[in-house]
């Protein structure tokens, strides 16, 4: 999977085998992410297990394993004897091996966050500015990274990688991406381009609802779950899906646009030109909205202190909520038949779980089994960072993750 969401006119590329072939190079570094993932899954384990586990010759195990200990992205526990006394030495995942970067760019402020390799933030900080283009945006990153690569104590040539989540799709045809929730811009390659190589490292950028659900992937509740949407609960409302193990994002890279399914025919008007649009509803601005229309409150400049100032217009918010959210749910379940529905976004953790108790009860669908191991609506486990741990977990994803999809 490519995490870069750069779209590409997928009707004017050459045609392309449903299995890629296998270079050397591919091959190799396929199998090192597969080592990888392994240990960082798995581990405390040894050699011999990770062959078993992965098919891949014993030799070649020990030659990755002694080359990401060169790098110290791995590391050796003492020797210890198995059920049969044999000795073997155990390897884990080294956190402080190497570490990430990741951005959340939302409209209202930056947040970014140095993670480790086993997904622990180290650092957090928050841009003075608000960002716009990526042109404004850029030298607002540049300073963060090196206000938490100082705060933290780390050097550059310790990061993997930046991620940057941002809420904007990259090609989104008819619907104008000029919306209230979204930032100019950043649907332009060239100025994606441009703003990824004024950063020291190399830098992803994806939908700020994917980067939350890769993140919940590999570092939160998501951990054993392969098919999963996830709700990204923002000023406007995005959604991540994980399908089989991998993020998909579509044929153009817009899968999940959720928002602006049109849930309440002739309802209130959306900047995308419809009406009645999911996040029209559900979504942090549709709260700001019910605050702002009351003429005696003083308007706050931010979301997050409307909640803290004005609890009372959660409950108005949610009164509207149960209708578009449990329909959209509904819509989820019968279209993907995922696992469970996780909600995340920057909202605080009792927030989230009124959204939740305000979409029961949920109409029957293909997911209201007897026998389920998850509930169908759940909360995610990165809270108001999520997008930027997300992001943070952009590079590893693409590092340290098999990439399944270049051998379909």
């Amino acid at each position: 999977m490519t995490v870069d969401s750069s779209s590409t006119d997928r009707t004017s590329q050459a045609w392309r085998p449903a299995v890629a072939g296998r270079n050397l190079e591919h091959a190799r570094l396929h199998n090192r992410r597969t080592v990888l993932d392994a240990i960082r899954r798995l581990g405390p384990i040894s050699r011999a297990e990770i062959a078993r586990r992965t098919s891949l010759s014993l030799q070649t195990i020990l030659n990755i394993v002694e080359e990401l200990q060169a790098e110290g992205l791995v590391s050796a526990g003492p020797v210890e004897r198995g059920k049969r006394g044999q000795p073997y030495v155990p390897f884990t995942l080294n956190p402080r091996g190497a570490y990430t970067l990741g951005f959340n760019i939302a409209r209202h402020a930056i947040t970014g966050a140095l993670v480790d390799l086993g997904g622990t933030p180290v650092a957090v900080e928050e841009g003075a500015q608000q960002p716009t283009t990526p042109a404004i945006t850029e030298p607002i990153v540049r300073s963060l990274c090196e206000k938490l690569l100082a705060r933290a104590g780390v050097s550059h040539r310790k990061v993997m990688g930046i991620g940057c989540a941002l809420p904007v799709r990259f090609d989104l045809g008819g619907i104008s991406t000029a919306l209230p929730t979204g930032l100019p811009g950043w649907a332009d390659n060239a100025e994606r381009e441009r703003f990824g190589s004024g950063l020291f490292a190399p830098t992803l950028i994806e939908n700020d609802a994917v980067a939350a659900a890769i993140g919940e992937h590999l570092y939160g509740v998501a951990r054993a779950i392969g098919n999963f949407v996830l709700l990204y609960l923002e000023e406007g409302l995005g959604v991540g899906l994980f399908l089989a193990g991998q993020p998909f994002t579509g044929a153009f890279g817009s899968a999940g646009e959720m928002g602006h399914l049109v849930i309440e025919p002739g309802g209130r008007p959306c900047g995308c030109g419809n009406r009645g649009c999911l996040e029209r509803y559900v979504s942090l601005r549709a709260a700001y909205e019910s605050f702002a229309a009351d003429p005696n409150r003083q308007t706050p400049t931010r979301l997050n202190e409307l909640f803290s100032r004005d609890p009372t217009v959660i409950d108005e918010w949610l009164k509207g909520l149960h209708g578009p959210l449990s329909r959209a749910i509904h819509i989820l379940e019968m279209a993907f038949d995922p696992e469970t529905i996780i909600l995340s976004g920057p909202a605080s953790a009792d927030i989230m779980a009124r959204v939740i108790a305000a979409a029961d009860p949920l109409p029957q669908s293909i997911s209201a089994r007897n026998k389920r191991s998850l509930p169908r609506l759940m909360l995610g486990s990165a809270g108001i960072s999520a997008a930027a741990l997300g992001a943070a977990a952009l590079p590893v994803f693409r590092d340290m993750v098999p990439d399944i999809s270049a051998y379909r």
